[in-house]
């Protein structure tokens, strides 16, 4: 049940206010000042706060300002019978949730609790599926050469440096890329990727940049690129040794300029991107060979970070199975099935050309293939 505080020094306004909402069905505390209503905040938990403005020791503003720290994700509607613009807009800026009248009309009051109280219910199923997406895609081991990527990117996520993750196919770097904006300063914003091997040439320039309408046959409307959609965030192009040489010329530009120009357009477009970049190829080579422009190279390496391949960091797997183990059965709805340490053991002395992305895939045709308990001999039988 929805649990509210009130706080306001007017008895006759905490009696009416309180009669309201247990009449429907909420649980109702009262703070007579705004010391008692934090003292209580710290105590216990709140949905929604019913807070006045005017009120002696400490005025409402005050106890926004302080319960904004100590409760930040609590809604806080705010009452007062002296309503100016300039008020409504200072509570605002200060975190509160609503601004009413008082005394505040019924229907308008019950409204604004029940909006309240959804907002709550969003942000803390907001906050549980971050925690979820996080957790799946975190960077599991704890062998020295994975350690270094995790201090790497430690150091570099809060800055905006370019980043180019360097690694073979499967190793995980788009794991270091979530990793890199998840602890920015911008993991707020959006992290937007994009896979430059799976677009065709003639395409990507659209992809990356948009298009207006009518720039080529089948621009039946304007279309916004990447760029622009990872304004404020981060722009991970994956695979970016497969990118054209014309499409390169137009990043570089936006990472020298900060601009974009959409494809049939004339008009610059300003954009506050981080572009973390990934490949599998030595693109050292590849400018010797006049596929990669050394100048797009230097802009893009700021920060250099090698994702090492599974066979460097083969203490690390038995940690990777029992994390596939604990994914597959979640994704399956069952319960995670036990590995024998022979399985495990026998996992460790393969060879993983395909990295962390072929252990996963192995784990899932185990947990399938497998009784119960995963043995050496169910690993022998699957895992090639």
């Amino acid at each position: 049940m929805p649990k509210i505080l009130i706080i306001d020094d007017e008895r006759s306004i905490r009696y009416t206010l309180k009669e309201i909402l247990e009449y429907e069905s909420y649980t109702v505390d009262e703070a007579e000042d705004g010391e008692r209503g934090l003292d209580l905040l710290q105590k216990s938990k709140y949905d929604v706060v019913l807070c006045d403005i005017k009120m002696p020791k400490l005025d409402g503003m005050e106890v926004l300002e302080r319960a904004m720290i100590l409760v930040p994700d609590t809604p806080f509607i705010m009452i007062s019978a002296h309503v100016t613009i300039d008020t409504a807009v200072e509570a605002t800026k200060k975190g509160a949730y609503d601004f009413l009248v008082k005394p505040p009309d019924l229907n308008r009051l019950l409204v604004s609790v029940r909006n309240a109280l959804d907002k709550a219910t969003l942000v803390t199923e907001t906050k549980t599926l971050k925690k979820k997406i996080s957790k799946t895609y975190e960077m599991v081991g704890s062998s020295p050469a994975l350690g270094k990527v995790k201090s790497a990117v430690a150091k570099v996520a809060p800055t905006d440096a370019r980043v180019l993750i360097t690694g073979p196919n499967g190793a995980g770097k788009e794991l270091v890329a979530r990793s890199l904006h998840e602890q920015s300063n911008r993991a707020q914003g959006p992290l937007v990727e994009v896979n430059c091997a799976a677009i065709p040439s003639e395409l990507i320039e659209s992809e990356l940049f948009g298009h207006e309408k009518g720039s080529f046959t089948s621009a039946v409307k304007q279309r916004i690129g990447k760029f622009e959609q990872a304004n404020g965030g981060t722009l991970f192009l994956d695979e970016i040794g497969d990118m054209s040489l014309s499409a390169q010329a137009k990043v570089l530009r936006a990472l020298q300029e900060h601009k974009i120009t959409r494809v049939g357009g004339d008009k610059d477009i300003t954009v506050d991107v981080r572009v973390v970049a990934a490949t599998n190829k030595n693109l050292l080579e590849e400018i010797e060979a006049k596929n990669f422009r050394e100048d797009l190279y230097h802009r893009l390496s700021v920060i250099l970070i090698h994702v090492p391949p599974l066979n460097e960091r083969r203490e690390d797997i038995p940690s990777l199975v029992e994390k596939f183990l604990q994914d597959v059965a979640r994704d399956y709805g069952n319960k995670p099935k036990q590995i024998l340490p022979e399985a495990l053991t026998y996992l460790q002395s393969l060879d993983w050309r395909g990295n962390v992305r072929e252990l996963r895939n192995v784990v899932e045709r185990l947990v399938i293939m497998s009784e119960d308990t995963i043995t050496e001999d169910d690993a022998r039988a699957y895992a090639k």
